[in-house]
């Protein structure tokens, strides 16, 4: 039967697997999975630990860890206390064993058992950590991130509603023939009594506030977007143009143009 080494090497060699890689997986340190190929037994930290880490190791490499482990305790563990003693009488073996299965020995080998396994999962964690500084690294600036995330979130202020315009964006956009004069604010004539009729591109006028006079309700008015239709009409009508929309105003507020 080949050796438990030659077995361990010849089956991670066959599927191409670097011993690093191994170690990412099982969390044993590089040096041990070595010196269990090289079967540098004393190398490993104990019996406990060198059949933990062989089982492990086989079974990553889908091999079976339990005959590999047994193998390993034909070859290499000394025989147990009960298999050294001389072969008794009936009577004193009886009276040995009933020494053997008393409360406080199975309490005291219970506690040794359960050190032991505390140890060896203690010491593979800790293992895994001091050969693999990158989890710990990875880790610690998720935490942080998660932190300032948060942090950010409860501090974020509430969004402010669009300030409202201080000034009239406006555009008259005839649907027929239409006579319009429009006035701005500081009193400046903008359109001084034209006839305008329907296509190209309408002009844009900006203030803080418009008067026009219309002679028909043929027209749209378009203030900062918005479009007001003024009512169909075949009546001369008058607005007061503002960033609150559009009102009407009397026929004595209404500008006067040339014509």
């Amino acid at each position: 039967m080949p050796e438990i080494g030659a077995t361990l090497r010849e089956a991670r060699m066959r599927a191409r697997i670097d011993i690093s890689e191994i170690e990412a997986q099982t969390k044993i340190r590089a040096k041990y999975l070595r010196a269990l190929e090289n079967e540098e037994w004393d190398l490993l930290p104990g019996p406990t630990y060198v059949k933990s880490f062989l089982r492990t190791y086989a079974d990553e490499l889908g091999l079976d860890g339990k005959r590999l482990v047994e193998e390993y305790k034909l070859q290499h563990e000394r025989l147990s206390d009960v298999e050294l003693q001389p072969i008794a009488p009936p009577g004193q073996r009886r009276q040995a064993s009933g020494q053997r299965s008393s409360p406080w020995r199975r309490l005291a080998l219970a506690l040794v058992v359960v050190l032991v396994l505390v140890g060896a999962l203690y010491f593979l964690g800790r293992g895994g950590d001091e050969d693999n500084p990158s989890t710990n690294a990875a880790t610690t600036p998720t935490t942080t991130q998660q932190r300032t995330t948060t942090t950010t979130t409860k501090t974020t202020p509430e969004k402010k509603k669009p300030a409202r315009p201080t000034r009239v964006r406006l555009q008259i956009v005839p649907t027929a023939e239409v006579y319009v004069c429009l006035e701005s604010a500081t009193g400046e004539r903008l359109i001084n009594g034209q006839i305008l009729s329907p296509g190209g591109d309408p002009e844009t006028f900006r203030s803080k506030r418009f008067l026009i006079g219309l002679g028909n309700g043929s027209v749209v008015l378009r203030m900062n977007g918005k479009a007001f239709h003024v009512p169909d009409t075949s009546d001369p009508v008058g607005y007061e143009l503002t960033t609150s929309g559009a009102k009407q105003v009397p026929e004595s507020r209404r500008p006067t143009c040339a014509g």
